[in-house]
Protein backbone atom coordinates (compact mmCIF):
# COMPACT_ATOMS: atom_id res chain seq x y z
CA UNK A 1 0.00 0.00 0.00
CA UNK A 2 2.49 2.38 0.74
CA UNK A 3 4.74 1.64 -2.45
CA UNK A 4 1.66 2.21 -4.36
CA UNK A 5 1.20 5.70 -2.63
CA UNK A 6 4.91 6.29 -3.26
CA UNK A 7 4.57 5.26 -6.75
CA UNK A 8 1.19 7.13 -7.48
CA UNK A 9 2.93 10.32 -5.78
CA UNK A 10 6.08 10.15 -7.87
CA UNK A 11 3.93 9.69 -10.91
CA UNK A 12 2.16 12.66 -10.28
CA UNK A 13 5.76 15.12 -9.90
CA UNK A 14 6.95 13.63 -13.06
CA UNK A 15 3.65 14.71 -14.87
CA UNK A 16 3.31 18.06 -13.17
CA UNK A 17 6.78 18.86 -13.87
CA UNK A 18 6.09 17.79 -17.79
CA UNK A 19 3.14 19.91 -17.72
CA UNK A 20 5.78 22.89 -15.94
CA UNK A 21 8.39 22.05 -18.56
CA UNK A 22 5.26 22.47 -21.33
CA UNK A 23 3.87 25.34 -20.19
CA UNK A 24 7.69 26.94 -19.95
CA UNK A 25 8.33 26.15 -23.18
CA UNK A 26 5.42 27.88 -24.59
CA UNK A 27 5.73 30.87 -22.48
CA UNK A 28 9.25 31.10 -23.99
CA UNK A 29 8.14 30.37 -27.31
CA UNK A 30 5.47 33.41 -26.69
CA UNK A 31 8.21 35.86 -25.98
CA UNK A 32 10.53 34.81 -28.61
CA UNK A 33 7.39 35.39 -31.15
CA UNK A 34 6.92 38.60 -29.51
CA UNK A 35 10.79 39.24 -29.49
CA UNK A 36 10.31 38.89 -33.21
CA UNK A 37 7.63 40.65 -34.05
CA UNK A 38 8.84 43.65 -32.27
CA UNK A 39 12.19 43.48 -34.01
CA UNK A 40 10.29 43.34 -36.91
CA UNK A 41 7.97 46.07 -36.39
CA UNK A 42 11.25 48.14 -35.55
CA UNK A 43 13.00 47.17 -38.56
CA UNK A 44 10.11 48.35 -40.49
CA UNK A 45 9.93 51.78 -39.05
CA UNK A 46 13.35 52.85 -39.32
CA UNK A 47 13.48 51.53 -43.12
CA UNK A 48 10.49 53.47 -44.06
CA UNK A 49 11.93 56.41 -41.78
CA UNK A 50 14.80 55.98 -43.93
CA UNK A 51 12.83 56.13 -47.38
CA UNK A 52 11.08 58.88 -46.53
CA UNK A 53 14.00 60.69 -45.75
CA UNK A 54 15.49 59.64 -49.50
CA UNK A 55 12.13 60.93 -51.01
CA UNK A 56 12.64 63.79 -48.80
CA UNK A 57 16.39 64.36 -50.42
CA UNK A 58 15.52 63.65 -53.63
CA UNK A 59 12.35 65.61 -53.86
CA UNK A 60 14.58 68.83 -52.96
CA UNK A 61 16.75 69.07 -56.29
CA UNK A 62 13.83 67.73 -58.64
CA UNK A 63 14.47 68.93 -62.07
CA UNK A 64 10.82 71.11 -61.58
CA UNK A 65 12.46 73.32 -58.82
CA UNK A 66 15.60 73.74 -60.60
CA UNK A 67 14.18 75.17 -63.74
CA UNK A 68 11.88 77.13 -61.90
CA UNK A 69 14.87 78.68 -60.22
CA UNK A 70 15.85 79.18 -63.54
CA UNK A 71 12.53 80.89 -65.00
CA UNK A 72 12.76 83.42 -62.05
CA UNK A 73 16.76 83.98 -62.14
CA UNK A 74 16.02 85.20 -66.27
CA UNK A 75 15.84 88.77 -67.01
CA UNK A 76 12.51 89.16 -68.96
CA UNK A 77 11.35 93.01 -68.69
CA UNK A 78 7.55 94.06 -69.45
CA UNK A 79 7.66 94.58 -73.37
CA UNK A 80 4.18 97.35 -72.24
CA UNK A 81 6.18 99.17 -69.91
CA UNK A 82 9.41 99.23 -71.96
CA UNK A 83 7.67 100.77 -74.81
CA UNK A 84 5.29 103.41 -72.65
CA UNK A 85 8.62 104.70 -70.74
CA UNK A 86 10.60 104.76 -73.67
CA UNK A 87 7.54 106.87 -75.35
CA UNK A 88 7.86 109.39 -71.69
CA UNK A 89 11.91 109.16 -71.82
CA UNK A 90 13.49 109.02 -74.78
CA UNK A 91 15.94 105.97 -74.27
CA UNK A 92 14.32 104.63 -71.24
CA UNK A 93 13.32 101.97 -72.70
CA UNK A 94 16.94 100.66 -73.50
CA UNK A 95 17.83 101.09 -69.81
CA UNK A 96 15.07 99.13 -68.97
CA UNK A 97 16.40 96.14 -71.16
CA UNK A 98 20.00 96.67 -69.86
CA UNK A 99 21.25 97.68 -73.80
CA UNK A 100 23.36 100.71 -71.71
CA UNK A 101 25.54 100.45 -75.32
CA UNK A 102 22.81 101.75 -77.67
CA UNK A 103 22.24 104.49 -75.46
CA UNK A 104 25.07 106.64 -77.57
CA UNK A 105 23.72 105.74 -80.78
CA UNK A 106 19.78 106.51 -79.63
CA UNK A 107 20.98 110.10 -78.11
CA UNK A 108 23.34 110.61 -81.66
CA UNK A 109 20.23 109.73 -83.59
CA UNK A 110 18.21 112.29 -81.64
CA UNK A 111 20.66 115.36 -81.79
CA UNK A 112 21.17 114.38 -85.89
CA UNK A 113 17.07 114.71 -86.43
CA UNK A 114 17.48 118.01 -84.14
CA UNK A 115 20.21 119.27 -85.89
CA UNK A 116 18.86 119.02 -88.71
CA UNK A 117 15.37 120.53 -88.06
CA UNK A 118 16.95 123.32 -86.52
CA UNK A 119 19.48 123.79 -89.65
CA UNK A 120 16.65 123.67 -92.26
CA UNK A 121 14.33 125.99 -90.28
CA UNK A 122 16.91 128.61 -89.50
CA UNK A 123 17.96 128.54 -93.62
CA UNK A 124 13.84 128.98 -94.11
CA UNK A 125 13.28 131.90 -92.05
CA UNK A 126 16.29 133.45 -93.66
CA UNK A 127 14.99 132.89 -97.31
CA UNK A 128 11.84 133.40 -96.22
CA UNK A 129 12.93 136.90 -94.48
CA UNK A 130 14.70 137.96 -98.16
CA UNK A 131 11.48 136.58 -99.98
CA UNK A 132 9.11 139.15 -98.14
CA UNK A 133 11.66 141.88 -98.35
CA UNK A 134 12.09 141.56 -102.02
CA UNK A 135 8.41 141.49 -102.60
CA UNK A 136 8.19 144.88 -101.08
CA UNK A 137 11.10 146.13 -102.32
CA UNK A 138 9.62 145.65 -105.75
CA UNK A 139 6.28 146.79 -104.84
CA UNK A 140 6.98 149.70 -102.24
CA UNK A 141 8.95 152.59 -103.52
CA UNK A 142 9.24 153.80 -100.07
CA UNK A 143 10.88 150.82 -98.91
CA UNK A 144 13.26 150.69 -102.18
CA UNK A 145 14.15 154.05 -101.37
CA UNK A 146 15.65 153.29 -97.95
CA UNK A 147 17.19 149.96 -99.16
CA UNK A 148 18.98 152.04 -101.95
CA UNK A 149 20.22 154.33 -98.68
CA UNK A 150 21.22 151.59 -96.46
CA UNK A 151 21.80 148.28 -98.47
CA UNK A 152 23.36 146.54 -95.46
CA UNK A 153 20.00 146.64 -93.69
CA UNK A 154 18.00 144.76 -96.43
CA UNK A 155 17.60 140.71 -95.77
CA UNK A 156 17.99 139.74 -99.79
CA UNK A 157 20.79 142.10 -100.26
CA UNK A 158 22.85 140.19 -97.40
CA UNK A 159 22.63 136.99 -99.03
CA UNK A 160 23.84 137.32 -102.35
CA UNK A 161 26.88 135.44 -103.03
CA UNK A 162 29.92 137.07 -102.83
CA UNK A 163 30.94 139.35 -106.00
CA UNK A 164 26.98 139.09 -107.29
CA UNK A 165 24.58 141.73 -107.51
CA UNK A 166 21.17 141.25 -107.82
CA UNK A 167 21.38 142.11 -111.50
CA UNK A 168 23.77 139.81 -112.39
CA UNK A 169 21.03 136.84 -111.15
CA UNK A 170 18.26 138.39 -113.71
CA UNK A 171 17.37 141.50 -111.92
CA UNK A 172 14.62 141.73 -109.15
CA UNK A 173 11.92 139.35 -110.76
CA UNK A 174 14.96 136.25 -111.89
CA UNK A 175 16.47 136.92 -108.10
CA UNK A 176 12.61 136.67 -106.78
CA UNK A 177 12.00 133.66 -108.46
CA UNK A 178 15.51 132.58 -106.62
CA UNK A 179 14.65 133.15 -103.17
CA UNK A 180 11.20 131.63 -103.60
CA UNK A 181 12.56 128.47 -105.08
CA UNK A 182 15.10 128.02 -101.81
CA UNK A 183 12.52 129.11 -99.22
CA UNK A 184 10.06 126.53 -100.53
CA UNK A 185 13.05 124.06 -100.68
CA UNK A 186 14.41 124.53 -97.35
CA UNK A 187 10.60 124.30 -95.78
CA UNK A 188 10.64 120.67 -97.16
CA UNK A 189 13.26 119.65 -96.35
CA UNK A 190 12.56 120.85 -92.62
CA UNK A 191 9.04 119.12 -92.75
CA UNK A 192 11.17 115.95 -93.90
CA UNK A 193 13.66 116.56 -91.14
CA UNK A 194 10.44 116.08 -88.30
CA UNK A 195 8.99 113.69 -90.03
CA UNK A 196 12.61 111.72 -90.06
CA UNK A 197 12.60 112.43 -86.51
CA UNK A 198 9.45 110.77 -85.74
CA UNK A 199 10.75 108.10 -88.23
CA UNK A 200 13.46 107.38 -85.41
CA UNK A 201 11.63 107.49 -82.50
CA UNK A 202 9.20 105.14 -83.53
CA UNK A 203 12.22 103.05 -84.49
CA UNK A 204 13.42 103.28 -81.21
CA UNK A 205 10.36 102.43 -79.12
CA UNK A 206 9.96 98.97 -82.02
CA UNK A 207 13.98 98.56 -81.10
CA UNK A 208 13.05 98.44 -77.18
CA UNK A 209 9.63 96.39 -77.89
CA UNK A 210 11.57 93.43 -79.73
CA UNK A 211 14.91 93.67 -77.44
CA UNK A 212 12.40 93.46 -74.48
CA UNK A 213 10.26 90.38 -76.04
CA UNK A 214 13.83 88.68 -77.31
CA UNK A 215 15.38 88.94 -73.48
CA UNK A 216 14.90 85.11 -73.07
CA UNK A 217 15.72 84.23 -76.53
CA UNK A 218 18.85 82.69 -77.28
CA UNK A 219 19.88 81.03 -80.49
CA UNK A 220 23.24 79.96 -79.70
CA UNK A 221 22.95 76.19 -79.03
CA UNK A 222 20.75 75.53 -81.75
CA UNK A 223 22.14 77.27 -85.13
CA UNK A 224 25.82 76.68 -86.04
CA UNK A 225 27.45 78.02 -89.10
CA UNK A 226 30.28 76.04 -91.42
CA UNK A 227 32.51 77.44 -93.88
CA UNK A 228 34.83 75.18 -95.49
CA UNK A 229 36.46 74.59 -98.99
CA UNK A 230 34.46 73.16 -102.08
CA UNK A 231 34.91 72.18 -105.39
CA UNK A 232 31.85 73.10 -107.97
CA UNK A 233 31.22 71.17 -111.03
CA UNK A 234 30.94 73.55 -113.83
CA UNK A 235 29.83 70.98 -116.40
CA UNK A 236 30.28 70.60 -120.22
CA UNK A 237 34.06 69.06 -119.26
CA UNK A 238 35.62 72.43 -117.69
CA UNK A 239 37.86 72.82 -114.78
CA UNK A 240 36.33 72.64 -111.64
CA UNK A 241 36.08 75.77 -109.93
CA UNK A 242 37.55 76.47 -106.41
CA UNK A 243 35.13 78.10 -103.62
CA UNK A 244 33.78 78.63 -99.97
CA UNK A 245 30.60 76.88 -99.16
CA UNK A 246 28.56 78.43 -96.24
CA UNK A 247 26.24 75.77 -94.34
CA UNK A 248 24.00 76.28 -91.66
CA UNK A 249 23.23 73.72 -89.40
CA UNK A 250 20.12 73.17 -86.86
CA UNK A 251 20.46 71.34 -83.87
Amino acid sequence: MMKNWRTSWNYLIKYKLILVDKAFYKVVFFCFLITLGIQAQVTTTKLKLKTDSLNNVQQKPTLSGVSDTLKTGVFKPDPVKVVWMGAIIPGYGQILNKKYWKLPIVYGGFMGCAYAISWNDGKYQTYKTAYRDILLYASDPVFKANADKNPGSVSFLQILPKGYTVDNLGGVSGFTSILKTKQDGFRRYRDLSIILSVGYYALTLVDAYVDAQLSDFDISPDLSLRVQPTLINNGFGTNNTLAMQCSFRFK
